[in-house]
C-alpha cells in the first residue's frame, strides 16, 4: 500500500462511514481476528462496522471480545446482504479472491461499494480499489496491526483489538514458529502484550480446550498416517464415517496434518477429509523449506495460498483422491529432496 493509497483512506475514514468487514469461507484464527481487530478500531474511531463471514467458524475462536456480533452469511443471508447493500466501504481480509468466500461471491462482486484487500495470500484478484498485499507478512492479523499504523491509530489499541490481532498472529505462525515469524513479528506481539493481550489466556482458550472426541479423532488420523519415504511426503486420511464416529465439530481437524509434517526426513504433508455434504474432499498441504505447497495446490487440487501452507479440494472419491496425490509425487522428487 502505497502512500497515496493511505492517504486516500485515512481522507475517506475521517468521516462516519458504514462498513463491512468479510473473511474468506471457513474462517480461522486469522480471519476472524484481523476481522475482529478491524471492527473494534472502526467502531472506536466512530464507523458504524458489521463483520459478516461466510458460515460458521470453531468453537476455539468464540470467546474473543466481539465475536458474538459477526453475522454468518449461511444463515443470515437478510440481514447480511441488508448490511451490504447498505455499506460505503467493504474490507476483504485474509483472502485475494472472491470464490474464496464460498456463496458471497456473486454478492460481492456484484457490489459498488468501495473495496479494501488486506492480505497476505499469494496471487491475488484485482478487485480492490486499495490493495494491501504482502505475502511476506506472517499473518492478516499482522498487517492489520501495520494498517492501524498506517492510519497513526496505534494509540487507540485496547485489549479488546489486541487480543484479536494475537490470536491471528498466533495460530497463523502455528505459535510464532514458521518461517514467517520475524523480529518486526516479534516486537509487534511484544507491543500487543503491552496493551493488554494476556498471551497465557489466549493460549489456552486456542490450544487447551479439547473435548475427548477431538482427541480421539486425532488418534484415528494417527492411525491412518502413511508415510510415501522416496518422496519425503506422509498424509493422513479421514473418511466421513470416521469424522462422525468421533462427533466431529467445525476446527477439530485444525492442526492435524502438522503431525505429519513433523516426523523425521518428511517435508511435504498433506491430510485429505472426506466432505459428503459438499461433495468434495478437503485437503490441507504443508511443507518444509523452499517446496511450494502453494504452486502444487494450485497445478493439481484448485486451492492455494503460501509457499508452506496451502488448501485445496477434490471433486472426486477420498481413496481416488490419495490416489492421484501419490502419483503426481514422482514430479516433485528433485524438489522435495532439495528442500
Amino acid at each position: 500500500m502505497n502512500t497515496q493509497e493511505i492517504s486516500e483512506l485515512k481522507s475517506l475514514l475521517n468521516s462516519p462511514k458504514k462498513i463491512v468487514i468479510v473473511s474468506h469461507k471457513n474462517p480461522d484464527g486469522d480471519a476472524i481476528g484481523s476481522s475482529l481487530a478491524l471492527f473494534h478500531y472502526l467502531t472506536k474511531t466512530n464507523h458504524l462496522a458489521t463483520v459478516i463471514v461466510p458460515n460458521d467458524y470453531p468453537d476455539f475462536l468464540k470467546w474473543i471480545p466481539g465475536q458474538d456480533l459477526i453475522l454468518k452469511y449461511e444463515s443470515q443471508q437478510e440481514d447480511c446482504n441488508q448490511k451490504l447493500d447498505e455499506a460505503d466501504l467493504i474490507f476483504a481480509l485474509d483472502f485475494n479472491a472472491f470464490h474464496r468466500t464460498g456463496n458471497m461471491e456473486t454478492v460481492l462482486t456484484n457490489n459498488t461499494a468501495l473495496k479494501v484487500m488486506i492480505d497476505h495470500h499469494q496471487q491475488p484478484d484485482g478487485f480492490a480499489k486499495y490493495t494491501y498485499s504482502d505475502v511476506s507478512m506472517s499473518s492478516t492479523c499482522e498487517m492489520i496491526y501495520n494498517f492501524i499504523d498506517y492510519l497513526d491509530g496505534l494509540k487507540i489499541i485496547d485489549s479488546n483489538i489486541a487480543t484479536a490481532i494475537y490470536v491471528g498472529i498466533m495460530t497463523d505462525t502455528g505459535s510464532f514458529r514458521f518461517r514467517s515469524t520475524t523480529s518486526a513479528t516479534h516486537r509487534i506481539i511484544a507491543s500487543l502484550i503491552d496493551k493488554g493481550a494476556d498471551n497465557t489466556m489466549i493460549h489456552n482458550q486456542v490450544y487447551d480446550t479439547n473435548s475427548y472426541n477431538r482427541m480421539q479423532l486425532l488418534g484415528c488420523a494417527l492411525s491412518n498416517l502413511k508415510v510415501v519415504p522416496e518422496s519425503r511426503a506422509a498424509y493422513i486420511t479421514l473418511s466421513q464415517q470416521e469424522l462422525q464416529q468421533f462427533d466431529y465439530k467445525k476446527g477439530d481437524t485444525e492442526g492435524f496434518v502438522n503431525y505429519a509434517l513433523s516426523l523425521n526426513n518428511v517435508v511435504l504433508a498433506a491430510i485429505f477429509i472426506e466432505d459428503l455434504q459438499q461433495g468434495i474432499i478437503k485437503i490441507s498441504l504443508r511443507s518444509k523449506g523452499d517446496f511450494s505447497v502453494n504452486e502444487m495446490s494450485r497445478a493439481h487440487f484448485e486451492g492455494g495460498g503460501h509457499t508452506n501452507a496451502a488448501g485445496g479440494k477434490s471433486d472426486t472419491t477420498l481413496d481416488k483422491t490419495v490416489e492421484k496425490f501419490i502419483s503426481i509425487l514422482p514430479q516433485y522428487n528433485i524438489a522435495l529432496h532439495e528442500a
